[in-house]
C-alpha cells in the first residue's frame, strides 16, 4: 500500500460583472511605445476576439478583494468535501497580487491571502498553516504538487489548494491585452489515501525558462504617456510567449503521461491553463503530434476562455470544478478517468501532473 493524493472537493468563484467585447469600443489603445492606434476599435476588438476566442469576461464587484473571493471557492471546496475545516493541515493559496482594491493598483501581500482566507474561513486550529505561492499563471498546479509532496512525506494528511486572482484591477485600460484579463477563484481539496493501485497525483514535471524568458510577462506604467498616475500595469510579450508556449508545453506534458506509466490514448480529460483559445487548440494538437496521432481529440479539452476569459491561476481549478459538477455540457471526469492538468505563465513557468479520479 502506498499513500497517494486524491482531490476529495472542490470550488470555485465565478464574478458576477459580466464584461463583453463591445465593452471596450470607448478604450483608447495604444501600442508600448505610447503611439495611439489609428484603426477603430471596432477592428481591434474583432480582430482580439478571433485570435483569443473571449467575447466576454467576468469581474469582480468593487467591494471584493481576492482573499474574499478565495474564501468563496474555498467553502464551496468544504461543503462538497464535507470534511471538518480544522483538519485541514495545510492553506495553499496561488495569485499573483494579493487584495488590489478597487481604484487603485497597489498589491496587498501582508498578511498572506492564505492567511485571511483561513481567517475567513474561522479556522481555529494553530496548526493549519496558511501560506501563498506567488507563481505566475501556473501557480495553483505548483501548490497541487508541492501538496502532494507533503501528503507523501506522511507531513500531511488534508491540504487545501487554491487559485484566485483580480486581474482587472491591474490591466493597463490603454493597453489591447487588457481584454485578455479576467476575475475569479478556484479551489480543491487534497487528502492522502492508501492504495495499492495507483491513484490521485501520479507524476508530476515542472521546468522554469528565467534566463532568456523571464521578462516575457512584467509590470509598467501605462501605454497611455499622458497617464497621469504612477500606477504599474501587467504587460506582456504575446508573440515571444505564444512561441515559448508552443515550443515547450507539448513535451512536458508528453514527459508527465510516461513519468505516470500512461500513454495518449489513456487521457480522459486535458484541464490546460486559459490563455489564447488559437495557443491551446495549438499546443494540444503537438501533444497529439509528439504521439503520431493524425486526429486530434478536442474533446478532451474543456474550454471557458470564451466566456470567462484568463483568470490565470483560478483558471485550471474553476474548469475542473465546473466539469466535476457536470456544469460543461458534454465533459464529465468519473472515476478511473485520468487527467493532465497543465499550465504556462510568468516566470516563464510550466507545470503539469497526472491523475487519476478515485
Amino acid at each position: 500500500m502506498k499513500k497517494y493524493s486524491v482531490i476529495v472537493g472542490s470550488g470555485s468563484y465565478i464574478p458576477t460583472v459580466v464584461v463583453k467585447n463591445e465593452e471596450f469600443l470607448k478604450n483608447d489603445f495604444f501600442d508600448s511605445s505610447g503611439v495611439k492606434f489609428d484603426i477603430p476599435n471596432e477592428v481591434i476588438i474583432e480582430k482580439f476576439e478571433k485570435i483569443t476566442g473571449i467575447k466576454e469576461r467576468r469581474h469582480v464587484t468593487d467591494d471584493l478583494v481576492t482573499s474574499q473571493i478565495s474564501t468563496f471557492a474555498a467553502e464551496e471546496a468544504l461543503n462538497s468535501s464535507g470534511i471538518d475545516k480544522e483538519s485541514l493541515d495545510y492553506i495553499i493559496v496561488a495569485h499573483n497580487f494579493g487584495d488590489v482594491k478597487k481604484g487603485t493598483t497597489i498589491p496587498d501581500f501582508v498578511p498572506s491571502i492564505a492567511a485571511r482566507v483561513k481567517k475567513g474561513l474561522g479556522i481555529e486550529n494553530p496548526f493549519t498553516i496558511a501560506f501563498d505561492i506567488p507563481f505566475g499563471c501556473p501557480g495553483w498546479v505548483q501548490g497541487s504538487i508541492l501538496a502532494d509532496y507533503y501528503i507523501k512525506s506522511g507531513d500531511a494528511k488534508r491540504i487545501l489548494v487554491i487559485g484566485s486572482d483580480t486581474l482587472s484591477r491591474i490591466s493597463d485600460p490603454h493597453d489591447r491585452d487588457s481584454m485578455i484579463y479576467a476575475d475569479g477563484a478556484g479551489a480543491v481539496i487534497f487528502e492522502a489515501v492508501e492504495s495499492d493501485k495507483p491513484v490521485g497525483i501520479l507524476s508530476h514535471t515542472t521546468r522554469s525558462d528565467t534566463l532568456n524568458h523571464a521578462k516575457l510577462m512584467w509590470m509598467a506604467a501605462s501605454n497611455n504617456k499622458d497617464y497621469k498616475g504612477r500606477d504599474l500595469f501587467i504587460k506582456m510579450n504575446g508573440h515571444r510567449l505564444y512561441d515559448y508556449a508552443l515550443t515547450n508545453v507539448a513535451p512536458l506534458v508528453k514527459a508527465t503521461i510516461e513519468k505516470a506509466g500512461l500513454t495518449l490514448k489513456d487521457i480522459n480529460k486535458v484541464f490546460i491553463h486559459q490563455a489564447n483559445d488559437k495557443m491551446d487548440v495549438e499546443m494540444l494538437k503537438r501533444v497529439f503530434k509528439l504521439y503520431n496521432e493524425p486526429h486530434t481529440d478536442f474533446g478532451v479539452m474543456p474550454m471557458t476562455i470564451s466566456w470567462l476569459g484568463n483568470s490565470s491561476v483560478a483558471t485550471v481549478p474553476t474548469i475542473y470544478d465546473l466539469v466535476v459538477r457536470g456544469k460543461m455540457e458534454g465533459h464529465s471526469f468519473k472515476k478511473d478517468d485520468y487527467a493532465v492538468f497543465v499550465s504556462v505563465g510568468a516566470g516563464m513557468n510550466i507545470n503539469t501532473f497526472a491523475y487519476k479520479a478515485v
